[in-house]
């Protein structure tokens, strides 16, 4: 049970007549990054926000840490979805006086703040109030302050909100590292080509239900097209193992006939002289997933 840092049991959160959480269960495990992912409103923030004690539940349980939400509060770094930077002050002081409210000593709390700024490529901006900061820098600077004490768990809900694509890799490599370390983290999205390269598992919501859970890898292995990719594009009018083509960046996706295995392709078109220079299986993007299971459901509940 030690392995398990989030449990989550039946749980159910409901605004009036706007159902938020739907009978939710999951676990994330010890050292791994969870996505936490859905469209927006479909109960991201809810979730977390129980998981975070800030709301209660109307059903259902959670665990965090070992221990109801709420009681291993300093072990856990939060990044809330709406900010809450005192924008007056200087980074430098915010950043210190955030990590002294989490029980470090100031000294502790400007090394630390220091170094990670430097991680995020903010050392030149540390005396600068953080009003004058643009949105992408002040979201980093927010980052910066949910971990800054080296939290256990790490909650980031949008964590890529406001920043441009070269911060958007710079935040995932932070994150990375905080993996690389031992830390659990668990991210709340709804653009989900930004965390599917970074999640190890994964939970899909809508409406506040799961509609897939489980391990990344599985989940895109089980709605894999029967399909493959190569470089360069080649013709492939009358071969019977092709049902048909797309070419995009110079790169050609190769639908096959039922009944034809990828090998066998391969096979065959290296038998045909063919000078394929990289192979790989395709894969279905996350979204596109998501869609098509939402989709289906919602079919079958109409009919």
């Amino acid at each position: 049970m030690d392995d398990l840092v989030v449990q989550v049991d039946q749980l159910q959160k409901s605004f009036n007549s706007l159902v938020a959480v739907d009978h939710l269960t999951f676990q994330v495990n010890r050292g791994e990054i969870f996505g936490l992912l859905g469209p927006n409103g479909a109960g991201k923030t809810t979730t977390i926000r129980i998981l975070m004690d800030i709301i209660k539940p109307d059903a259902g349980a959670a665990r965090v840490l070992g221990n109801p939400p709420g009681v291993a509060r300093e072990r856990i770094g939060y990044l809330p979805e709406e900010r809450g930077l005192y924008r007056g002050l200087r980074v430098d002081e915010t950043l210190v006086y955030l990590g002294e409210l989490k029980g470090m000593s100031r000294a502790t709390a400007r090394k630390r703040a220091t170094e990670l700024l430097a991680r995020v490529e903010l050392s030149e901006w540390t005396r600068n109030k953080v009003q004058e900061l643009s949105r992408g820098m002040q979201q980093k600077v927010q980052i910066i302050a949910s971990i800054i004490h080296d939290p256990d768990l790490v909650i980031l809900d949008e964590p890529f909100q406001g920043l441009d694509p070269v911060n958007v890799e710079v935040v995932k490599d932070l994150i990375r590292d905080l993996r690389a370390q031992g830390k659990t983290i668990a991210l709340s999205a709804h653009e989900m080509s930004q965390v599917e390269v970074l999640c190890e598992r994964i939970l899909l919501i809508d409406h506040g239900k799961a509609v897939l859970y489980g391990a990344l890898s599985d989940i895109k292995k089980q709605f894999s097209p029967n399909a493959i990719e190569i470089t360069p594009p080649f013709s492939f009018d009358g071969w019977r193992e092709v049902e048909r083509t797309e070419t995009h960046d110079h790169k050609q996706l190769i639908y096959l006939t039922k009944g034809t295995a990828p090998r066998e392709f391969l096979k065959t078109a290296l038998e045909r002289g063919l000078a394929i220079d990289q192979f790989e299986m395709a894969s279905m993007p996350l979204e596109q997933i998501f869609v098509q299971v939402v989709t289906e459901g919602r079919t079958t509940n109409d009919g």
